[in-house]
């Protein structure tokens, strides 16, 4: 498999998880700590060496392509004001990656949306991120998919073991696990009921695939939910081609689940020198102030 230089990242959706925050801003343009959810993904694309970004898009998303762009009005006042730095930041966000777009005119599933970027991606090999999955680590993620891919000559998915009563919102796989913690795909069910599941190994919004993933999915059927799911036409390609899993290291937050989305929050002001503390002694005081609250409440 050749080097992979595009990443595709469907932020078409409308973030219903995420609402009422999500109904003027993009979700993935929601803050955590101090950048957007979505800088986060990038920079994990960037770390894998990859910096194409084809956003599949609508057209309440524009802010997404507008944030890697200049922003004149906003530079000129920090290089007047003398505020080198933070201008240093805002310069950086431009040149980190190119950005390319592409509309999903209707949203009919995550592989359509995927599908909707071959004519910018044609006929070479590329990865795709979900765009509101963050994961933090030393390594990238995605880059350990790709390491993979290119040494094995195959297309490979990122997974997580989750728990099992939570299958049912994942994409799980089964298969035969290496010695080396690689699993040799042999079937993929997308959302299955907690009895029918295969495994708890979840999919969890890495991939990098081969062209003719494309193939699939513009023969494929709607399946689950009535739209054209990638995890049908993977589970095609796998059985055609094979297909590997890599169990992907490193912490993983959904920024579309509130819980994950508070918890992201405070774990980055806990890894931060200057706020670690304070934030150790603020969430002590909630804890003491809310189990006061509970024995009150239990009396």
């Amino acid at each position: 498999m050749q080097n992979i230089t595009k990443v595709v990242i469907p932020v078409a959706g409308h973030g219903t998880r995420s609402l009422p925050a999500s109904k003027n801003v993009p979700k993935e343009m929601l803050p955590i700590y101090n950048k957007p959810v979505i800088q986060y993904v990038v920079e994990e694309a960037v770390r894998a060496g990859i910096h194409d970004v084809v956003f599949v898009t609508s057209k309440e998303k524009t802010a997404l392509e507008d944030y890697f762009d200049h922003h004149l009005p906003l530079e000129e006042v920090l290089e007047r004001t003398g505020k080198e730095e933070l201008l240093k930041t805002v310069r950086e966000l431009v040149e980190m990656v190119t950005v390319m777009s592409v509309r999903q005119k209707k949203q009919l599933g995550f592989g359509h949306a995927v599908l909707c970027a071959k004519s910018i991606v044609q006929n070479e090999p590329f990865a795709v991120m979900v765009g509101d999955d963050i994961i933090l680590g030393e390594g990238s993620g995605l880059k350990q998919l790709i390491e993979v891919a290119q040494k094995e000559n195959k297309p490979v998915i990122g997974v997580m073991e989750v728990d099992p009563k939570m299958v049912y919102k994942y994409g799980i796989v089964a298969g035969n696990t290496r010695p080396d913690g690689i699993i040799e795909i042999t079937d993929m069910v997308e959302k299955p009921s907690i009895d029918k599941a295969p495994s708890n190994m979840a999919i969890i919004g890495r991939y990098v695939l081969p062209p003719e993933i494309f193939n699939y999915l513009e023969n494929g059927k709607p399946g689950y939910g009535g739209e054209i799911q990638l995890t049908d036409a993977l589970n095609l390609l796998a059985k055609d081609r094979g297909m590997l899993a890599v169990p992907v290291k490193g912490r993983r937050f959904d920024a579309g689940d509130l819980l994950d989305f508070l918890s992201v929050n405070v774990y980055f002001a806990l890894q931060d020198p200057k706020m670690k503390e304070a934030m150790h002694s603020r969430l002590e005081s909630l804890l003491k102030e809310f189990s006061k609250l509970k024995e009150f409440s239990n009396n």
